[in-house]
């Protein structure tokens, strides 16, 4: 049976890939969620009055791939002491949020989070949120798999200080 998990951290673009090439990962949907506003569109997300968050849906198999190392693999995609975006994406719309579904969920996510505050990985506060899961709206098709329909656009705009910080913060 398969579960299904929701993130936010900056540009949905960039959340896409490191979930997508997976085992046991189905499928990963870019899309909006914990706004006000019902079915919302791209421009309206980016005008910043909706609420939403730009995130990813994943749904996996847990058998396969556990949402321990669902989150494992979020905290190195993102800049979890950054509240008010990531990397060039700026505002509410890219804030960082981990979107859970029930309890299992929050006491995995709770737990990384105070293990990621505690490893001394980061001079700064930890200020990822922890929020339950809103109703999740796809976004438009043009921005599901960005990095496989656009590989260049997605490494040159989107990856290029997320890349550096990964590397700075998790090899190594």
């Amino acid at each position: 049976m398969s579960e299904t998990a929701i993130f936010a951290g900056g540009c949905f673009w960039c959340m896409v890939q490191p979930f997508d090439e997976q085992p046991g990962i189905e499928k990963v949907i870019s899309g909006y969620t914990s706004g006000h506003v019902p079915n919302p569109t791209y421009e309206q997300v980016a005008s910043h009055t909706t609420g939403h968050t730009e995130a990813v849906e994943i749904t996996f198999d847990p058998n396969v791939i556990s949402y321990d190392q669902l989150v494992e693999i979020y905290w190195r995609q993102t800049d979890p002491t950054d509240a008010m975006g990531q990397f060039q994406d700026r505002g509410d719309s890219y804030r960082p949020v981990i979107f859970v579904k029930n309890d299992d969920q929050r006491r995995i996510a709770t737990a990384s989070r105070e293990a990621l505050a505690n490893s001394g990985r980061f001079d700064a506060p930890i200020v990822t949120e922890i929020e339950d899961a809103k109703p999740f709206y796809p976004a438009e098709d043009y921005h599901q798999d960005f990095y496989k329909k656009n590989p260049f656009r997605y490494q040159i705009e989107e990856m290029g200080g997320r890349t550096a910080f990964i590397k700075r913060n998790w090899q190594g």
